[in-house]
This record gives structure tokens, C-alpha cells and sequence, in this order.
């Protein structure tokens, strides 16, 4: 007689970091832990985050800063939202109009990635564009609480470019990025891969640089449940996180790679040609210049405790909403931001496992310049390198002395962002 499975509904977005969901579900990983993955594919992330809200889904393939945007409120549905695992690292793209490169090179953009370099050449071309008198430059973000929007807004602000001010910021979804590259509606856009891919594949554009770029290792996808469902369910709850660290190791092995990659091509998954799914996977992205270039850092699924919810990443994300206008600085927000990361769930569910992970729950950001043995509950633990570009360190100790040091950080700052 087969063994009844709990079946949990969860959402995602065709991109590749929702993989661990997908091959937990594919390759009877989940199965093994008692769950049955009732998997619902969304087009854009807020509809997701509003299926959350009103209960029709569980858990979700989740954008890291969603949650704790929806902790504070800033959702127009209030909902409880935590983070009981990370799903994955980088994956991003920066990418560019095709004829927009051609003006970026001939101001000194270089063919190879360069954060900097770009940067300077990017500002260059708005101001070239604003003595002009052509309109602002538009770039699509996937949502207006999403790492997408704060990284690439922290590039564009240490440049000078002021976004809602020297260039507009609007939400698509990340499906239709390519698309409205294509069509002129937008002249640039950060979206998960394979959307920069598919966009250089279409003669579209060209990808300036990845979200590694600007912080590396930085933290991307999360799994986010209904905290009423986790609470009811801590037992599920705990089985889910296992079945999803599990697939995230899967995904990680070289071995399973292309396998991988065919499971995701599928329709009913990213739905993409195969050829664009394997470059994001290899890791090895395609610069301005055409060729294929190793990113450290980028679609990392579960090495170097990529799985762990550090509250320090939390309350990163918390604090670029802050200097954005998003939200107010407050003891009460700062705790509730805390409250949305969830390593005691992570280690209940992975503790009598005996994996190893971090001995503490939050950690300076941007201080690890190379691979570096940390403090661990178990065994030895690497983590690292987690630089910014700009070489700026995130105490989350220190969240007024950090915004104050940051160019730009008036918290009266109109919203950059449109929501979607």
C-alpha cells in the first residue's frame, strides 16, 4: 500500500533559480520526504505574492526582499509571510538595448564585464541623452520589492544616476522583458535568467553585466510560506525544506546539468530552448563584447550555505527600502524584518541531518573578499567572496550608520519603482 503524500501548493516563475522546486518535485525527491508538490506556474510576481496572500497557494518561489515587504505592509494585500530557506544566489542580468550598446562603447563601455567601467560609461551616455533633450532612459526591474530593483539601483546611485530622477524605473514581468526590449517600450531591464539570454539570442541586446557583478554571492530567490501554514504544519514545513535542500544539491552537481536543463525547457517550467537554459546554468554568461565569460557567484543553488536565511540579507534589503522611500526607519520594522528570516526553521528541519551550516544567523555583508572558513554548527565552512562592487561593508547592527554613509540615502526619496 503507498503511503498518503501531504500535498502542498506552491508557485513559481519561469525562471532558472526556481530549478530546486522543480527537480524536488521531477525527480521524486519530495516524494521520498512525503510531499506531493502541487506546482503553479505564475506570469508575474505579483500575482504570486497575492496568491499567497489570500491562501490559494502555500509557498512560493519567492523574490528575497517579498516577504519582508509584506511583513511591513507595503503589499496592497497583508499578508504573513517567512522565509524558511534561501533557494539561491545571482542569476540576474543587466542587459541593454542593441543600438544603446553602440553609443555605451563609443563612450568607453568596455566589451568585457566591468561594473565600474560600465557604470562610467552608462552615466556618461544619460547625461549625453538629458544635454540632448531626449527623453529619460526606461529599465525594467521584475517587481518594485525585488533584489533586482535594489542592486541595480544601489550600481546606478554609487554612478551618480539618480533612479526616478535620471532614469525610470518600471516593473515588467520577467517573461516580457525581452519583449519589450524588442518593441523600444523599455531600453534596459534586470531580470532573472534566461530573459538576458533569450534578449542577446533575439539580437535584442547585449547584457552589461550580472547582479554578481555588483555584489557577489548575492542572495536572489527565497522560499517563501504562508506563516499560518508553516506554523499549523511544522512538521511539513520542516519536510519541505529538506526535499528543497536536497534538489538544490542536485542542482549544483556538473553530472546533472543537462538534465537539468532539459527539465526546465519543458513548457509547463521556463519553457525556453534548451541552448539559453544550459548558458545560465554553466555560469558562463555572455558579455557586451560576444564572448562567454565565467561569473564566480552567479546561480549558485545550495554551496557555501547558499540555502541559509541570513537575517544580515534581510535586513539589507530592508534598508535599501528605506533609502528608496519604500519604508520608515523603526525599531518595530527592524524587528519585523528579523521576524521574516527564519533559521530556527532551517535548522530544525536540517540539524539531525548533520549538515553543516553557519553557527551565527547574521553576518557583516561585503567584508569576505575571498573564500573564507567560518564559525559552523558542524564540520568545516566556507563562505565567500560576498563583495560589493564599491567595496562597501553592511553592518546590520548599524543600519542608520549605513544609510548615512550611502550616497543618495535620504529616506524621502521618491519611489523609484512602479509597482506591478
Amino acid at each position: 500500500m503507498t503511503a498518503r503524500l501531504d500535498t502542498i501548493r506552491v508557485g513559481f516563475i519561469p525562471l532558472l533559480d526556481c530549478a530546486p522546486l522543480i527537480v524536488a518535485h521531477e525527480t521524486g525527491i519530495a516524494a521520498e520526504e512525503g510531499l506531493a508538490l502541487d506546482l503553479h506556474k505564475e506570469t508575474s510576481w505579483a500575482t504570486l505574492r497575492d496568491r499567497l496572500a489570500v491562501g490559494h497557494l502555500d509557498a512560493g518561489h519567492s523574490l528575497a526582499p517579498m516577504p519582508i515587504a509584506a511583513k511591513l505592509g507595503l503589499a496592497p494585500l497583508a499578508s504573513d509571510l517567512v522565509v524558511p530557506m534561501a533557494l539561491c544566489s545571482g542569476g540576474n542580468t543587466i542587459t541593454i538595448a542593441e543600438r544603446l550598446w553602440l553609443e555605451l562603447a563609443d563612450l568607453g563601455a568596455p566589451e568585457h564585464f566591468d561594473a565600474r567601467a560600465t557604470l562610467t560609461a552608462l552615466a556618461a551616455l544619460i547625461a549625453r541623452h538629458a544635454a540632448a533633450g531626449l527623453p529619460r532612459l526606461t529599465f525594467g526591474i521584475v517587481h518594485a520589492h525585488s533584489a533586482h530593483h535594489y542592486e541595480l539601483a544601489y550600481w546606478l546611485a554609487a554612478g551618480g544616476i539618480r533612479p526616478g530622477v535620471d532614469i525610470d524605473l518600471v516593473a515588467v514581468p520577467p517573461s516580457l522583458m525581452a519583449a519589450a526590449l524588442a518593441s523600444g517600450r523599455i531600453q534596459g531591464f534586470c531580470a532573472g535568467e534566461p530573459w538576458g539570454t533569450a534578449a542577446v539570442s533575439e539580437g535584442a541586446g547585449r547584457i552589461l553585466i550580472t547582479n554578481a557583478h555588483i555584489w557577489t554571492n548575492s542572495p536572489e530567490k527565497v522560499l517563501g510560506v504562508r506563516a499560518a501554514w508553516a506554523q499549523s504544519l511544522p512538521e511539513v514545513n520542516q519536510r519541505l525544506i529538506r526535499a528543497v535542500y536536497r534538489a538544490a544539491l542536485w542542482c549544483d552537481a556538473p553530472a546533472n546539468q543537462d538534465t537539468l536543463a532539459i527539465l526546465l525547457k519543458q513548457p509547463g517550467y521556463v519553457g525556453r530552448p534548451r541552448e539559453q537554459i544550459a548558458i545560465g546554468l554553466s555560469r558562463c554568461i555572455q558579455s557586451p563584447g560576444g564572448s562567454r565569460e565565467p561569473v564566480e557567484g552567479f546561480l549558485n543553488f545550495a554551496g557555501k550555505a547558499q540555502t541559509f536565511p541570513w537575517v544580515s540579507h534581510a535586513l539589507w534589503f530592508y534598508s535599501q527600502m528605506v533609502r528608496w522611500g519604500q519604508a520608515t526607519l523603526s525599531p518595530q520594522a527592524v524587528a519585523a524584518t528579523r521576524a521574516t528570516y527564519r533559521p530556527e526553521m532551517y535548522r530544525a528541519a536540517l540539524g539531525s541531518r548533520g549538515i553543516t551550516m553557519p553557527a551565527a544567523n547574521s553576518k557583516l555583508e561585503g567584508a569576505l573578499t575571498a573564500e573564507t572558513p567560518v564559525g559552523s554548527t558542524s564540520g568545516r565552512l566556507v563562505l565567500g567572496p560576498d563583495t560589493f562592487f564599491d567595496g562597501r561593508v553592511f553592518d546590520p547592527e548599524d543600519i542608520v550608520g549605513y544609510l548615512a554613509s550611502l550616497r543618495g540615502s535620504d529616506p524621502s526619496a521618491p519611489s523609484p519603482a512602479i509597482e506591478g
